[in-house]
């Protein structure tokens, strides 16, 4: 989870960033709450701690490995910087991330490692949604890495048709866009299916990865494109472990399609009523 806003608020306007340290890891907060915007492990700052923060990075699966050196990636919200320190720092790629609230960036910077920007790395204060409508973003990405929630964590804070239209038009052909929402959520179904509706239009492929412990789910979409078969997945995924060490192979069982969709209640009802008795 991340932080962003509903109402584009005033930075002045929103939580603060806190951090608490147990058993060696490092937290990120917001507000006073006690859910987890990201973690680093103080001993081991390098690794992503988080399991579903680990999955995020299941994209390495689509992308030719031939091609990853050349990847771009944008990170919409930037919890405690795992996936930028990671991104820019073990894969050396070119890597924006897009956060909202300044005081995560400091937070970041002081608390978790964020170094600063350079050639390859750009952090930028800006609203998510504004900054996947601008035009000029439009195609400047392989990789679209979004995590958006705000001090509540209830549901994404940016979840609608448009925004994710928007997030399409950010990737180049074929590019691919991970999604953190929470898979026991009850607006999981509609979020995923609002993805799946804004990848149809390019003849994309959305699919999903079994939800973590926490319930944790994270949605692939693939611009233009379609997964690879098993062979190239399981080979991609045995490149990645020796690569960066992420235990890629285990994401392959956790890869299926997105639930089938239910009729709401009072339809479901309706049509037993309606079912003519023996």
């Amino acid at each position: 989870m991340t932080s962003a806003s509903r109402s584009r608020r005033r930075d002045g306007e929103l939580p603060s960033a806190t951090i608490s340290e147990f058993d060696g890891v490092r937290y990120l907060h917001l507000g006073d709450t006690p859910w987890v915007q990201g973690a680093m492990r103080l001993r081991k700052p390098r690794a992503l701690e988080l399991d579903y923060v680990q999955r995020m990075m299941a994209w390495l699966l689509l992308r030719d490995p031939a091609a990853l050196d050349d990847t771009r990636v944008v990170q919409l919200g930037l919890g405690a910087a795992a996936l930028t320190r990671f991104c820019h720092g073990e894969l050396g790629l070119r890597t924006t991330a897009v956060e909202l609230n300044a005081q995560v960036v400091a937070a970041c910077r002081q608390w978790f490692r964020l170094p600063a920007d350079d050639e390859r790395l750009s952090v930028q204060i800006a609203d998510a949604g504004a900054w996947v409508q601008d035009a000029a973003h439009h195609g400047s990405a392989e990789v679209l890495s979004v995590d958006l929630y705000d001090h509540e964590a209830a549901a994404p804070v940016l979840d609608d048709d448009e925004f994710y239209r928007g997030c399409h038009e950010v990737l180049t052909e074929g590019g691919v866009m991970t999604v953190n929402l929470f898979g026991r959520n009850a607006s999981f179904s509609r979020s995923a299916r609002r993805i799946e509706a804004a990848f149809a239009a390019s003849g994309g492929t959305v699919r999903m990865l079994a939800p973590t412990p926490e319930g944790n789910t994270i949605v692939l979409a693939v611009r233009a494109g379609t997964f690879p078969d098993e062979a190239v997945l399981r080979e991609r995924a045995e490149a990645v472990t020796a690569r960066c060490g992420l235990k890629a192979v285990r994401w392959l069982g956790l890869i299926q399609p997105l639930p089938p969709v239910r009729a709401p209640r009072k339809a479901r009802a309706a049509a037993s009523v309606a079912e003519p008795s023996e």
